[in-house]
């Protein structure tokens, strides 16, 4: 039964994102052309990561940042809000940073919904268990991203990753997206729970900042 709704989940992560990049494409182009303008350089942030059974990917996202290679190396998380560019800010609280990942999921290598892409090192950092989150392709958006996303500490993302991986379902699927557009509307801050804010939160980033993922 789980094989026949992942076969229906990709069925459906083909139609989405196929027709989306079609629609966004004259969005992208201004994108581009502003890029350009305000923030020179490479257009897109590349950057390996581990998706479904340690297979790894090139993830696409739009560079919201001023290149810090250091910072990128080494994944200094914590120089993230002074590198972020105006225009970056914008891509960032409206998610269509995160629009290139359409390529990704046309392709295979992600899907609308999943658990958060992971970069290698954080594979070595597992605790027993938590591989579960890479049966499953990388997503788009998931159970972190509609709960909090940056705002919640690294454990508390990979327990939400985890328990979508546990209980996925098509109507789960559903709900997150729905979800997510909540999200790009209202912003994070307004998503993470009372416990998670109180507990679970990221040191480096205030609940008052509304800024995607890198």
């Amino acid at each position: 039964m789980r094989r026949i709704r992942l076969f229906i989940k990709r069925c459906i992560d083909i139609m989405i994102s196929g027709l989306c990049i079609i629609m966004i494409s004259p969005v992208w182009l201004v994108i581009f052309v502003l890029m350009k303008v305000t923030m020179p350089g490479a257009l897109f942030f590349k950057q390996e990561r581990v998706g479904k059974n340690f297979k790894p990917f090139t993830i696409l996202k739009f560079r919201t940042m001023r290149t810090d290679e250091d910072a990128e190396k080494n994944f200094k998380f914590e120089k993230d809000m002074e590198r972020i560019t105006p225009l970056g800010k914008v891509l960032r609280r409206t998610k269509l940073d995160e629009t290139p990942q359409l390529i990704n999921i046309l392709k295979g290598e992600m899907s609308i919904v999943g658990p958060r892409p992971t970069v290698p090192q954080r594979t070595q950092e597992f605790r027993e268990g938590q591989e579960i989150r890479l049966r499953m392709a990388p997503g788009l958006t998931g159970i972190s991203q509609v709960s909090g996303n940056v705002l919640l500490s690294w454990e508390r993302r990979i327990y939400y990753d985890c328990k979508y991986v546990e209980e996925f379902c098509l109507w789960l699927d559903l709900k997150i997206i729905i979800k997510t557009i909540g999200v790009v509307l209202g912003g994070e801050e307004r998503y993470i729970s009372e416990y998670d804010l109180k507990h679970h939160r990221n040191p480096f980033y205030d609940a008052t900042h509304v800024s995607g993922s890198r």
